[in-house]
């Protein structure tokens, strides 16, 4: 691989491994998740001894080593398994929170982490001890990373920090924070990766963001105010960020993927037994034809991205998803989960806009999903690029 590049080399797992692992995971969801979920959306963060549960369970750090404390779990099968069991029941705050500690953070830690750093980091990742956060987004910048203006400038020891990222995942609980800084004032170049840790004199959060979904996700506003990042804590080489950034984009798009199609198919599973019990002149809403047709879209269209989404993950776990597949299959996904949630809430007329019901929720929490790892729009750009319609530049 190039020294601007995460590689992806996995160990293919065997059927049955993944199935035992489903059956895992989906008892645990049931007992540790599913009573608490409601308390921790009106809270709005998810209990750090939660996280620790998880951890004894065999959940968090799936894709790091033995050799480094890992479980050395690393088909991305078994991630996708996680998040599928949690976005089917609604389980958003662990779902996303898990989602950016696994699927996106520890690829970088996998990757890069030196010898002395895997020692330090690497069993507190897997234990749940240490919970992981990737801040690259700022007030000003949204999608574009060159635009990073956050800074590190160089000291004896390593460099002195200054900035704010904003809608960062886990950035109430995050122990370790995978920060893009500006290493060199040059445009387009000279970005890093420091790891901030929590209690760096310098490092405040800001409170939780209140969101209109994912309300037991913690999301905040970070500010680094001449914090003293050492050479330590340098993840990777100096001035590489860039690559590793774009690289570990296919992953996490294809995450949200995931998220998408079980929370959908979740939504859609209630949405038809509701239709079935529901009575209105007489007769159960289901048996309407318009709403019968309806409901068999729906289902024609959730099946459809499943479909496309298992043969993206076979792709990713070969590591042959290319960018603009990942971005197609991140598109496909999210836009079919607006659509479908939509027929969902219509189909339960008034209830439906109650947040008692599991599908008001799951709509409130799909509309970040076209938004976050890459707009709609920007995954159009990167497909219309891959056919040769790259728009000409000034």
């Amino acid at each position: 691989m190039s020294d601007t590049a995460i590689a992806a080399v996995a160990a293919v797992a065997e059927p049955e491994e993944l199935d035992d692992f489903r059956a895992h995971v989906r008892e645990f969801v049931a007992r540790e998740v599913v009573p608490h979920h409601a308390e921790w959306e009106h809270v709005g963060i998810v209990p750090r001894d939660f996280w620790r549960k998880a951890g004894d369970a065999g959940l968090l750090g799936l894709g790091l080593s033995e050799t480094d404390g890992g479980p050395g779990m690393d088909d991305f099968r078994f991630n996708a398994i996680v998040i599928d069991e949690l976005s089917r029941v609604g389980a958003t705050g662990p779902g996303a929170g898990f989602s950016v500690h696994n699927d996106v953070c520890v690829p970088y830690y996998a990757a890069l982490a030196n010898d002395e750093q895997s020692a330090r980091w690497v069993p507190g990742l897997t234990s749940g001890e240490l919970i992981a956060a990737i801040a690259m987004t700022e007030p000003g910048t949204g999608s574009d990373l060159r635009a990073i203006r956050t800074t590190a400038t160089p000291t004896a020891g390593g460099w002195r920090v200054n900035g704010s990222k904003m809608f960062i995942t886990n950035g109430i609980n995050a122990d370790l924070v995978i920060t893009a800084v500006r290493t060199d004032p040059a445009v387009g170049r000279g970005v890093s990766l420091l790891v901030i840790e929590r209690g760096m004199p310098g490092f405040e959060r800001g409170t939780p963001l209140k969101k209109i979904g994912l309300r037991a996700q913690d999301t905040a506003e970070l500010s680094f105010t001449d914090v003293e990042v050492p050479r330590a804590n340098l993840l990777g080489e100096e001035g590489a960020a860039l690559g590793y950034m774009t690289h570990t984009l296919v992953q996490e798009r294809l995450a949200i993927a995931v998220q998408a199609v079980a929370a959908t198919e979740g939504a859609l599973a209630e949405t038809l037994e509701y239709a079935k019990q529901r009575q209105a002149f007489g007769a159960p809403i289901g048996t309407f034809q318009y709403n019968a047709f309806t409901l068999a879209e729906c289902a024609t269209d959730v099946k459809a991205a499943r479909i496309f989404l298992d043969w993206a993950l076979g792709e990713h776990v070969r590591d042959t998803l290319s960018p603009d597949a990942a971005a197609m299959v991140k598109l496909h996904t999210t836009e079919m989960q607006q659509k479908v949630l939509n027929r969902c809430l219509q189909l339960h007329g008034g209830y439906g806009f109650m947040e008692e019901y599991a599908v008001a929720r799951a709509w409130t929490d799909a509309r970040v999903q076209t938004i976050y790892g890459g707009t709609s729009e920007m995954m159009k750009l990167i497909i219309s690029r891959s056919l040769g319609l790259d728009a000409p530049r000034a």
